[in-house]
């Protein structure tokens, strides 16, 4: 079988006919949410979260880096060896502003009308929309200009608290970002900066000290993850000393990005936050039964959840009530801190998914490999360049996602 990266070996596939003869009816594990080293992640290469795809027997794994497509090709690579199936996605994050205006909470906690939302299942090979051809690049450039900045005001503060310690954009964006440099990319390098320096962890305890401005760190230099968080919590974030504002810029409507992800051939996708620890949940997405109507109004017809951040009883609740009304539900795990965690998808304090939602999640995620082999080949998809999709059809898709799965990782 041609495997040339051009071509795409969706193209190469039997029929839809023919390949019907491969469904099975078990159902398998899924992640359809992960971020990679092209944005920030807590896997050290993309060859890791393929591991442990295997060791954990999950079978189908989608990138889903922020305003970036560039990991693709590596990793439509890295699923073929592996026999792990890959779902082409990528998020942004957004804003929907009369919401913004109103105070209303969409699905960041703390900042109203921002609103992350992603795109399933985009064209691969990946061909930009005509006359957007720069459209993810210019994202990435304006995110760049904030960094570049925070890390200059890094560097101020250091010449006031650990004079001789310097960090520098450009090393961070060659040694640790493979494309988008984030914040999380900025705390990372102020962190090994300090190990590398002072290689005595009680010396650097007393660094980090100076640097807080006196205030010793609760994490110790010995837990990496934790150090990082406190980094960026105290230095990088609203009221520290290299807090950087975004760029209003780089917040586009929701349906300026929502149009983008159709003409990449994609679905758009709501993140839904849901409850935290405390069962709080936003006032865009409470009721269930209002969310579904503003989500319909807005041309959405896929949701997806990071179960790990939710109790399990409401994440049932929801995800069972917007699939049965017609919606796509995926789950995933993020990766996108520095803590490690399994890619096996579970609920808040590590409950497992029910079989319902297993399959939902299974069942839905056949739908988007369906979409991806019928678009590659040029034939339609389940979504529409206009936002129509086959929810009618649903049945259909999933058998045939079904088999182009299975197909795929007998290859």
């Amino acid at each position: 079988m041609n495997h040339n990266i051009l071509t795409s070996i969706f193209k190469d596939f039997p029929a839809p006919d023919k390949l019907m003869a491969y469904r099975n009816d078990k159902v398998l594990n899924v992640n359809a949410h992960i971020h990679t080293p092209f944005s920030f992640s807590a896997f050290s290469d993309l060859e890791q979260p393929f591991r442990m795809a295997v060791e954990e027997n999950v079978q189908v794994l989608g990138i889903n880096d922020f305003n970036t497509v560039k990991g693709y090709e590596e990793f439509y690579r890295l699923g073929l060896d592996n026999h792990v199936f890959p779902l082409f996605n990528i998020e942004f994050i957004g804003l929907l502003e009369e919401e913004q205006q109103n105070g209303i909470r969409v699905n960041d906690p703390n900042n109203p009308g921002r609103t992350y939302f992603s795109g399933k299942a985009l064209r691969f090979p990946y061909i930009p929309p005509c006359g957007k051809e720069n459209f993810l690049d210019d994202l990435v450039a304006r995110s760049s200009e904030q960094i570049r900045q925070m890390v200059d005001k890094v560097n101020q503060h250091f010449e006031k608290t650990v004079p001789g310690l310097q960090i520098s954009f450009e090393k961070i964006k060659n040694n640790l970002a493979r494309e988008l440099v984030r914040e999380r990319h900025v705390a990372k390098a102020i962190r090994l900066a300090v190990s590398e320096k002072f290689p005595d962890t009680e010396k650097q305890f007393d660094i980090y000290t100076c640097m807080f401005n006196g205030r010793a760190p609760a994490a110790h230099p010995d837990e990496p993850a934790r150090l990082e968080n406190e980094i960026r919590g105290y230095l990088l974030k609203k009221g520290g000393p290299a807090f950087i504002p975004e760029d209003p810029d780089a917040f586009l409507p929701v349906n300026t990005i929502r149009k983008f992800i159709l003409e990449s051939g994609g679905i758009p996708c709501y993140p839904v936050l849901l409850d935290n620890p405390k069962g709080e949940i936003t006032d865009f997405e409470y009721p269930k039964e209002k969310l579904a109507v503003k989500l319909e109004m807005m041309g959405i017809n896929a949701v997806e959840f990071i179960p790990g951040r939710n109790s399990f009883a409401l994440l049932a609740e929801y995800t069972e009530y917007l699939f049965n009304r017609g919606f796509l539900v995926m789950f995933g795990t993020e990766h996108n801190t520095p803590e490690m965690m399994p890619l096996t998808v579970t609920c808040r304090n590590g409950v497992l998914l029910s079989d319902n939602l297993r399959r939902i999640s299974w069942q839905s995620s056949c739908v988007l490999a369906a979409h991806q082999y019928l678009t590659a080949r040029g034939e339609t998809g389940y979504c529409l360049s206009n936002g129509t999709c086959y929810s009618t059809k649903r049945d259909y898709f999933t058998e045939l996602g079904n088999a182009v799965i299975n197909y795929f990782l007998k290859i």
